[in-house]
């Protein structure tokens, strides 16, 4: 009987933890979703050797009230700034760009300013709104969300 209430209460806890994450998307994915439904598109561009980032990721994004908000409000993107792979955005194909060492589109999306973590606000049409740049502690950044959300 210990054995099944031990087993019943780590799949509780272990469904809670997955029910407060950030559902990261593809850019491609974000579009295709804005498409049929518009929202406000949410871009942390990230290299894999970052600390911020992974700090941002753990500190911030793992708090149930921002990834709540986040979720709700935004498609989130999650997008490597030295990826190889070749991503279509509008009929273009944007490629890895050795001269920079990132990705075209990381590139397109912070004017050529590469610096890690970097977030980039776009409303439902694709427009950019806004560049946001380093590491943000949780209260800043709900501030910061909310202004930019409107809620």
């Amino acid at each position: 009987m210990k054995r099944i209430v031990l087993f019943f209460s780590l799949f509780a806890f272990t469904v809670s933890l997955h029910a407060t994450e950030i559902k990261w998307m593809t850019w491609t994915e974000a579009v295709a979703a804005n498409k049929k439904k518009p929202k406000m598109i949410f871009v942390d561009v990230y290299t894999a050797w970052c600390g911020w980032c992974k700090v941002m990721d753990n500190k911030t994004f793992a708090v149930e009230e921002v990834a709540k908000y986040m979720s709700e409000h935004f498609y989130c993107v999650k997008f490597d700034a030295e990826q190889k792979e070749d991503v279509t955005y509008r009929k273009q194909v944007y490629k890895y760009n050795s001269q920079y060492r990132s990705h075209e589109l990381a590139v397109n999306f912070l004017d050529g300013q590469m610096s890690y973590p970097s977030f980039v606000i776009f409303d439902k049409n694709e427009k950019r709104l806004e560049i946001i740049k380093g590491y943000i502690e949780v209260e800043p950044w709900m501030a910061k969300l909310k202004t930019i959300v409107g809620k």
